[in-house]
């Protein structure tokens, strides 16, 4: 409201009136009373004309606010009457008029295309692709060893990830550093100030410069791994490609041995083990063996059993006929007396080899005894056998699984040797400059109004 009442007396006056200092200051002072506001205002016109080192004549030539003001004593008047507008004044005068987008938004655009199209370095990029492969160890197997070792396809889900990340890492960095001097080829004298690494650079600054210029793109479904390099000349590109094409399938490829001989070195101990086990169980089995000049207790055990059961049946026969005998004729007969003789022996014969059942050997040992140990030392040597059976076919399902392990990283594509530079991108970095700064600036407009109606 005070705006336009301030619009409504500056229409209600003259223009050389409006430009007057002295007829403004006497209005503010008139109006002080009933409208202080507005006086107020005028003030802030005065003192902005006072400001102003000369007045911009109008369209009829006249200048000043009086004939009298100290701020026209000192400006040159010409042999037509006309004061003489100095030039550096005029120039600044001009900049000032400049409309805000054409300062905050076009120049800035005119400067960065400059850049662009006359200082910028040219860069090169080299692209590689490579793919993950490892043997499928079910293929080169029958169908029942396959099943025994229980091997599948191979599922190498992770590898390109993995190659990624390498390629992204310090280690990375540091190879290519000692193989093909990165640092030097990124801060060479010739490349613009902006696009090249300094000296006084830091390592985090030379780790984000070099995977801004690496690539690495994964494609989900075949699995194909696409690097791209970028450096200030083609044949440089194409090195750098090769040679993180070949470090990567070193890494790969290290990391592949180191899981198979692990694991085949747990299991080839594991075996040694095992085979040590079986060989001293051997060893405890034929030592008792000698020792008591057996060689199968249970069966020697069994066939003294049957001679003696033989024995028992042979005196039972003998008691019969010396019964028989004994009923038709006198026991002092000679038939009775030697059959009696007979019977006497098979008895002193059946006492010896229950005797023999019973103890064994100048120590005495029963043979019960001499079967419980020999039983027992033929049962770790059967658990000591079935073990090494097993441990032989782990063994070989770990050799085949260490097989397995091991991936290849093949290349589909050789790293390309380009003829035109890729970057800068002149006409896509121009572009994007002037969509933000367009951006930024009517945000910025937009903020500014808002202050200004909150006032």
């Amino acid at each position: 409201m005070l705006e336009k009442r301030f619009n409504e007396f500056k229409d209600s006056i003259k223009p050389i009136e409006f430009n007057s200092i002295e007829f403004l200051k006497n209005k503010a002072e008139s109006l002080k009373a009933s409208d202080p506001e507005l006086s107020a205002r005028i003030l802030i016109r005065v003192k902005n004309l006072q400001k102003r080192p000369m007045q911009v004549s109008n369209n009829k030539g006249t200048t000043s606010d009086s004939p009298n003001s100290p701020s026209n004593s000192n400006i040159p008047v010409t042999k037509k009457g006309k004061q003489q507008i100095p030039v550096k004044k005029t120039i600044s005068s001009k900049l000032l008029t400049l409309s805000p987008f054409m300062v905050f938004v076009i120049i800035p655009v005119l400067i960065f295309s400059a850049y662009q199209l006359l200082w910028a370095t040219e860069r090169y990029e080299s692209q590689a692709k490579v793919i993950v492969q490892q043997p499928d160890s079910a293929s080169t197997l029958d169908s029942g060893m396959a099943l025994l070792t229980g091997l599948g396809g191979s599922g190498g889900g992770s590898d390109p990830e993995l190659v990624k990340a390498y390629i992204y890492s310090n280690d990375m960095i540091d190879y290519l550093n000692n193989k093909i001097a990165l640092r030097e080829h990124y801060s060479q004298s010739f490349v613009d100030y902006f696009s090249r690494i300094h000296e006084s650079d830091s390592r985090e600054t030379l780790d984000q410069y070099y995977q801004d210029h690496i690539e690495v793109i994964i494609d989900d479904k075949s699995g194909v791994i696409t690097i791209s390099a970028q450096a200030f000349d083609s044949e440089y590109a194409q090195l750098l490609a090769n040679t993180v094409v070949e470090r990567a399938e070193w890494f790969i490829n290290s990391i592949g041995h180191q899981l198979a001989n692990a694991q085949l070195d747990f299991m080839q101990g594991e075996h040694k083990r095992i085979e040590q086990r079986l060989a001293d169980a051997q060893k405890d089995l034929l030592t008792y063996q000698q020792k008591y000049n057996l060689l199968d207790p249970t069966a020697e055990g069994t066939a003294k059993q049957q001679i003696t059961y033989t024995l028992e049946g042979k005196i039972a026969v003998k008691q019969t006929e010396i019964k028989t005998l004994k009923a038709i004729m006198s026991a002092n007969s000679p038939q009775v007396k030697g059959l009696q003789n007979e019977l006497k022996a098979l008895n002193a014969q059946l006492e010896i080899e229950r005797d023999k059942l019973s103890q064994s050997g100048l120590d005495e040992t029963p043979i019960s005894e001499l079967l419980s140990k020999f039983t027992d030392y033929k049962i770790k040597m059967d658990l000591a056998l079935q073990a090494y059976t097993s441990s032989q076919i782990s063994l070989e399902k770990s050799r085949i699984e260490a097989y397995r392990q091991l991936k290849y990283l093949i290349v589909v594509e050789k790293a390309t040797l380009s003829e035109d530079s890729k970057y800068p991108d002149v006409i896509y970095n121009i572009s994007l400059f002037l969509l933000l700064l367009s951006l930024v600036f009517g945000i910025g407009k937009i903020i500014i109004s808002t202050i200004k109606e909150l006032k």
